[in-house]
């Protein structure tokens, strides 16, 4: 599904490369104090029963990674300056530009007959894909000046008729939202507001109702486009459902559908977002495949996600056969904007005095603290209350007004610090946020034997959005979370870079360097030049901000 050689390339293989210089943060490496050296901590304990030599100050996690493996040098070791020889390149970022990824984007046309000369393979303004003056006017008005990558890929595709199905891929905080937001507003009679055309299923109600109003945003000057959020107690029972948009959760759609409440006869769109868990045959994917059921056969079906594991992408392509396709390497995936750091714990309780210490870091914009199980939240929230922290907490077991009040609350500046479970880790979008902390690392499989690297991406996803920076920190207090941490760096070829806890002032500040940058902040936005410059008439868009 990647990008092959171009003299390997099938006929029916379009693939384009993105090569964008990088720019590092800082070249100080973050030093690993004395204190972390001793034998209690879980470093040193690990690499104890690795009998591993104490390595020097200043290693970062990939050097502590390859201590731990077999010396076996590789068969072709990496040429001097490959990505692969770079140590300790995600530090403050404060100063530097906005950090870009290197990276291919694969696309892969289903139909083998399509004109390769065609404009459907990108478009570099909205103008150039014939959208309608309302949405162009909707766009501008919450200043999408020019498409960000996947929307410049995947909206001409989407866009064409006769309609084609489409697995999208892309890094969370591009755009995927908006683009099939804008493909579902050019689909939709806007002269039948009562009847749906277009249905958005979501894994939870907080991203339903995230993706109801950016619907009602860029749709704001469609005249005739009614939204309704399919979701437990936000429907009248027995009454029809009359809208031309509707966003909701698998559960209800199945279940205002049995009930005829929902007539799905004229459905002309299917959007999936954060497909790969909603596809999952061990979560939504068996009510996502009855729900699918119940539709038209000629139906356009949109598959997103920052990730796309290969056990479900098989699935996806059966559920969307013949979909043209972006795609990208997990080498690919992370977002070179979010300084991912974490900081070695001695125990549970060890963990719960480092976060007490960031408080204060993560008042300055509005940090996520994302923990294992609704208990370890409730737990978390009433110690750092009783030591007069304010959090809140969010997860599965408040009722849905709770829900919506408590993240509403959280977006809008009233609540800064939100302790969450992965109920949040997916596709929610709060621009204030500049830091993003696992107290837990997210593992998966029975008895949570395994890590998860795709909850990760997710998760650190929250922050570093829109061009902006934004820091990550996790907490390793073991051998099994430490050994989790190190699979998902080395699968995503991540430099973590370990906080040194003994001297806070230092630590402090190289977290402060990131989140005290004004490409960290909520208001960061293209320049008024930029702007300016794409809403005079016939102005060609200089400026880029993504969803």
């Amino acid at each position: 599904m990647f990008a092959a050689p171009l003299d390997t390339v099938r006929k029916h293989d379009f693939t384009i490369l993105f090569v964008l210089r990088p720019r590092f943060f800082s070249d100080h490496p973050v030093r690993v104090s004395p204190q972390q050296q001793r034998p209690g901590c879980a470093i040193n304990r690990l690499r104890t029963a690795h009998h591993l030599e104490t390595q020097p100050p200043g290693v970062s996690l990939s050097k502590r990674r390859n201590a731990m493996a077999d010396a076996n040098p590789p068969a072709n070791p990496p040429a001097e300056g490959d990505p692969a020889n770079l140590e300790d390149a995600q530090l403050d970022g404060a100063d530097s530009g906005l950090v870009e990824n290197s990276y291919d984007v694969d696309i892969q046309l289903g139909d083998l007959q399509q004109n390769p000369d065609s404009t459907l393979y990108s478009a570099k303004t909205f103008k150039e894909m014939n959208l309608s003056e309302p949405i162009l006017k909707g766009l501008l008005n919450l200043n999408y000046f020019k498409p960000s990558k996947i929307q410049e890929k995947a909206l001409p595709l989407m866009l064409q008729n006769p309609p084609r199905h489409m697995i999208a891929q892309s890094q969370s905080g591009t755009g995927k939202t908006a683009a099939f937001v804008v493909t579902i507003l050019s689909r939709i009679d806007l002269s039948q507001p009562n009847q749906p055309q277009a249905l958005v299923l979501a894994p939870s109600r907080e991203l339903a109702r995230q993706i109801e109003g950016v619907i009602n945003k860029i749709g704001h000057f469609c005249e005739g486009l009614k939204v309704a959020a399919a979701l437990p107690g936000a429907l009248e029972r027995g009454a029809p459902v009359q809208a031309n948009v509707i966003v909701g959760t698998p559960g209800t759609i199945m279940d205002i559908t049995r009930r005829r409440q929902l007539d799905v006869s004229q459905l002309r769109l299917l959007v999936i977002d954060e497909a790969d868990s909603m596809l999952d045959q061990q979560g939504l994917g068996d009510q996502c495949v009855r729900v699918k059921s119940t539709l038209p056969r000629n139906i356009q079906i949109l598959l997103f996600s920052a990730t796309f594991p290969d056990k479900v992408m098989g699935f996806a392509e059966k559920f969307a056969q013949g979909a043209d396709q972006i795609r990208l390497k997990h080498t690919e995936l992370t977002v070179s904007g979010i300084s991912q750091m974490y900081i070695d714990c001695d125990s549970e309780d060890s963990k719960y005095e480092n976060l007490v210490k960031l408080y204060g870091l993560m008042t300055i914009g509005s940090s996520v603290i994302f923990v294992r199980t609704r208990e370890s939240a409730n737990e978390i929230q009433k110690r750092m209350e009783a030591d007069g922290h304010r959090v809140a907490a969010l997860h599965g077991a408040f009722d849905g007004n709770d829900r919506d009040r408590l993240l509403e609350e959280f977006r809008s500046g009233r609540s800064k610090v939100l302790l969450t479970t992965n109920v949040l880790a997916r596709g929610i979008d709060v621009s204030s946020v500049s830091m993003v902390i696992n107290y837990d690392i997210p593992m998966k499989g029975r008895g949570d034997t395994e890590p998860d690297p795709e909850t990760y991406l997710h998760r650190i996803g929250r922050t570093g959005r829109f061009g902006r920076i934004g820091v990550s920190i996790s907490f390793v207090s073991d051998k099994k979370s430490f050994q989790a941490l190190s699979a998902i760096a080395e699968l995503y070829q991540i430099d973590l870079v370990q906080l040194d806890t003994s001297d806070w002032d230092s630590a402090e500040e190289a977290v402060q360097k990131v989140i005290k940058s004004n490409r960290a902040k909520a208001a960061f936005a293209p320049s008024a030049t930029d702007a300016a410059s794409e809403a005079a008439p016939g102005a060609e868009p200089t400026a880029t901000t993504s969803a």
